[in-house]
């Protein structure tokens, strides 16, 4: 479903664009995600909404059988990229799971804001962002996915995302479609 409505109390979640996930190879071009993302924060912020900007620093614990190789991250790896602009207003979560609502205390302090939907960018889109929307979804919240706004380590991941998970978790919609709506709705 497309994006058709914004609530007044919307706040912005962007996941895991930090500098060692936009380091590895995507999708799409990381420089289109990032300049989507850095004109959702940007938006946001213009109109004095909730930005959450999230990073990982490290992973749960348990076996897989994909592990994660950390080797050859930069040391700096965990840091939000300076494309976003970190402000002192943002709210930062640092998780360790592939969700950032899981142990991070992100439900309470948007629900402490009155905030009743969210606006989700990031990466990667099969994991930290699917995590997120279906966590967010599940805690009652109303999502949108700004699906210019992200990108996936894997094509596949990402269309089967896109197409088939994420309209049963929330609407869709680009970058410009959501700022549009958000000017419109509260000009």
């Amino acid at each position: 479903m497309a994006i058709t409505t914004l609530d007044p109390k919307t706040a912005l979640v962007v996941i895991d664009l930090q500098k060692g996930i936009v380091s590895l190879p995507t999708a799409h071009p990381v420089d289109e995600v990032i300049k989507h993302a850095s004109e959702l924060v940007d938006a946001f912020r213009s109109h004095g909404l909730p930005v959450v900007l999230v990073n990982v620093a490290g992973g749960a614990p348990g076996r897989t059988e994909q592990s994660r190789n950390l080797a050859g991250l930069p040391a700096d790896w965990a840091d939000l990229i300076p494309e976003l602009r970190q402000q002192p207003q943002d709210h930062i979560v640092t998780k360790r799971t592939w969700g950032a609502f899981t142990n991070t205390g992100l439900d309470e302090h948007l629900k402490k804001l009155g905030i009743t939907q969210v606006v989700i960018a990031g990466g990667a889109t099969s994991i930290g962002v699917e995590s997120t929307a279906r966590h967010a979804h599940e805690q009652g919240f109303n999502v949108t996915l700004a699906i210019d706004a992200m990108t996936d380590m894997n094509a596949d991941a990402h269309a089967n995302s896109i197409a088939r998970i994420f309209p049963r978790l929330g609407e869709t919609g680009t970058a410009r479609e959501i700022i549009e709506l958000l000017g419109g709705t509260r000009a």
